[in-house]
């Protein structure tokens, strides 16, 4: 099947991953070439540990990415897609812009997809309105090569047929998809990204360190990864971008970002991506440094 992933940033490049390892011919699409050049590093980069592992053959990448892998600047590349999913910034603009012209430039048959992670998908599909039964949601968790979740999100013009789709072709990329129905953040993020608010307010109020507080939460509640560290994993970018969207969506105050959320976007502390969040980290993307939690003065 042939896929174009709009977006060549850490998820939309490592999406892309999933459809090349599973032998679809992909395309990875942006707007410049160093943001191609960047999300095809990330690609090389995991399938190299996979030769590493011994879970892969170096013939089998340089057939993957030599064979099977393409990037463009030009959307019209997708003019003969089946399956096109944008993983753009989360702005709804951008995605309504983008999938205006895609409408123009793809065959009727292609089945058009979002990774939003709690835009609303109805209003994506009426921006193309005379397919908007062909578009949803499936919403992949980062880190998307790993993870195996798959939100399929249907909008209220979704047909029974395009969510089938969707859903089969989920689980043959071997991921663990659930059924949704549009609402603001859908599942997961509706209970996630409260949770994480509640611990920057706990933190922010000094009843304990983010260290203590993900400590607490993954021996008192059986969390894997504590709610700061899940927070940083995300990009404080996108959780301030989510709980907006939520608190915009349902006028519910439970869902207004704490302050100290708004003031680590405006630093420019976003998590991990950055090398600073609620912990400190050796460079973006870097390992943690030992100790290196927040503190806020």
């Amino acid at each position: 099947m042939k896929v174009c992933v709009f977006g060549a940033g850490n998820m939309g490049a490592r999406i892309a991953e999933v459809f090349l390892t599973h032998d679809h011919e992909v395309t990875l699409v942006d707007i410049k070439d160093e943001f191609l050049a960047g999300g095809v590093k990330r690609i090389e980069g995991d399938l190299n540990f996979l030769v590493r592992k011994e879970k892969m053959t170096a013939e089998r990448v340089a057939d993957l990415l030599g064979n099977h892998l393409k990037t463009s600047t030009d959307r019209n590349v997708a003019s003969d897609a089946d399956f096109v999913i944008e993983v753009i910034l989360e702005n709804m603009e951008l995605k309504k812009d983008l999938l205006r012209d895609l409408d123009k430039i793809c065959p009727e048959h292609t089945i058009f997809a979002s990774n939003t992670s709690a835009l609303s998908i109805t209003e994506m599909a009426a921006s193309i309105p005379h397919r908007s039964d062909k578009f949803i949601g499936c919403h992949f968790f980062n880190p998307a090569q790993i993870m195996k979740l798959v939100e399929v999100t249907r909008a209220m013009q979704t047909s029974d047929e395009s969510f089938k789709f969707a859903y089969d072709l989920m689980t043959s990329l071997d991921k663990i998809p659930v059924a949704v129905h549009e609402g603001p953040g859908f599942v997961v993020n509706r209970i996630l990204i409260p949770m994480m608010n509640e611990a920057i307010g706990i933190y922010a109020d000094g009843l304990a360190s983010p260290s203590d507080i993900d400590i607490a939460m993954q021996n008192g509640a059986g969390m894997k990864s504590g709610p700061l560290h899940t927070a940083d994993l995300v990009g404080h970018d996108v959780n301030l971008a989510i709980m907006e969207t939520l608190y915009r969506e349902t006028g519910d105050p439970k869902y207004r970002p704490h302050p100290l959320l708004r003031k680590m976007v405006r630093a420019g502390w976003l998590g991990q991506k950055t090398g600073k969040g609620f912990f400190t980290y050796d460079g973006p993307f870097g390992k943690e440094v030992p100790g290196g939690d927040l503190t806020v003065r």
